[in-house]
């Protein structure tokens, strides 16, 4: 499975960027249905399959998803948020060390299914899939710092701001 955003995909996400763009006050209110199709839920899948992350409070891991069948699992996931019934299960939590050594942290681990939504609604919100908005000198801006001063980000593109999200 390709990490490369599908061209239809990449159509779609350039059209809402470009309307954000020239449009500020715009707003998108029928995005719902973008993230309900076959093509976004499984590029998401594909995504939050790149992270291997732990099982979520299902246990369920995606090797188990691909034993079962992924294409039954995402045409589940897919009618569950077309009929708008679909409810994330609760996030595990897991303590981790700190990584300078002073004491742990929670951690919490989403269900696949719940990654996966949150890779396909991630893929059509226009200020995540254009990582807001670039610099003169072509890195991206994420946000503000402390400040207010606006924070630079590597991310080049709008797949790793999407593979970013998908943890």
């Amino acid at each position: 499975m390709s990490l490369q955003t599908p061209e239809k995909i990449r159509t779609l996400q350039r059209k809402l960027y470009r309307k954000a763009k020239a449009d500020p006050v715009f707003r998108f209110y029928v995005l719902y249905d973008k993230i309900c199709r076959e093509d976004f839920l499984r590029h998401a899948y594909g995504l939050a399959r790149a992270n291997a992350g732990a099982p979520g409070v299902d246990g369920v891991s995606f090797a188990q998803i691909e034993v079962q069948g992924l294409e039954a699992w995402l045409a589940g996931l897919r009618e569950e948020l077309v009929s708008k019934t679909y409810r994330p299960d609760p996030v595990r939590r897991v303590m981790i060390p700190k990584p300078n050594g002073g004491g742990e942290r929670a951690l919490g681990i989403p269900t696949p299914m719940a990654r996966v939504g949150r890779c396909s609604v991630v893929s059509t919100d226009t200020s995540t899939s254009a990582c807001a908005t670039s610099s003169p000198d072509g890195t991206k801006w994420q946000g503000a710092g402390p400040n207010g001063s606006p924070v630079k980000s590597s991310m080049a593109n709008v797949d790793s701001c999407a593979s970013n999200a998908c943890h």
